[in-house]
């Protein structure tokens, strides 16, 4: 693959073999970001499962505490008066029937959906449009709820989901170029001290095997998996 001289520069900011630390590498992430605009700050972890044993993949949500950076459009499926507690949460789109019209339709213009378990048995039927684009409702990442006010503000607030592809890697937005460090720092301990909650009991070895920052358009960072690790066996 060619790369841009932009990216080289890039790239020669990033010590080779080296896995920096978790401050390190979002300050290497941060000067080595050099677009023109805003880039987003994402990082990959690379975990010991075996993806092809359902019991050992890993998914849930997790509350950034300073958010993405990032407009979160929440779409809710809901019926009566949930319909009003999910619009004065801030959710932009609200509804039940007309909603699954246009989505049936191919419209898809949300980031997440949160529906009401009452209506389950119709959003059920979206399952081949929303399932392939990680969009479907599930209890398990807490967006089927009756709760719909506090979950769209959390949702609105910064809380992700998080689903290991068919590698057993886990992709996550984490904030933006423009956040402080201590920021993009805290986000990132976030996530994987969640991901170390919520390993399978059937995982062997070792877990948490690889964790990578990266901006938009910059080069990936190596962080060293063991500040991760020593902070999990601080928390006990």
């Amino acid at each position: 693959m060619i790369r841009s001289r932009r990216y080289q520069g890039s790239r020669q900011r990033i010590q080779g073999g080296k896995q920096y630390s978790i401050m390190d590498g979002v300050q290497a992430v941060k000067s080595s970001a050099t677009a023109k605009f805003d880039e987003s700050v994402e990082v990959a972890v690379r975990l010991g499962i075996d993806p092809k044993k359902q019991d050992q993949l890993v998914s849930g949500t997790v509350a950034l505490p300073h958010g993405t950076g990032r407009q979160v459009r929440v779409l809710v499926f809901c019926k009566g008066e949930k319909q009003d507690e999910a619009r004065a949460a801030g959710a932009d789109y609200v509804g039940f029937d007309d909603l699954i019209e246009r989505i049936s339709g191919g419209w898809a213009e949300f980031d997440v959906a949160v529906a009401t378990p009452d209506t389950m048995s119709g959003v059920g039927r979206l399952g081949k449009v929303l399932g392939p684009k990680g969009l479907m409702p599930s209890p398990k990442t807490q967006t089927v709820t009756f709760d719909v006010g506090p979950a769209v503000r959390a949702l609105k607030a910064g809380r992700i989901k998080f689903r290991t592809d068919k590698s057993g890697n886990v992709h996550a937005l984490v904030g933006k170029v423009s956040f402080a460090p201590e920021m993009l720092v805290d986000n990132v301990r976030a996530l994987v001290a969640e991901l170390l909650r919520v390993r399978p009991a059937t995982a062997k070895g070792q877990f948490l095997r690889g964790v990578v920052l990266s901006s938009t358009m910059g080069p990936g960072v190596p962080i060293d998996p063991s500040e991760f690790l020593d902070a999990a066996k601080k928390e006990g």
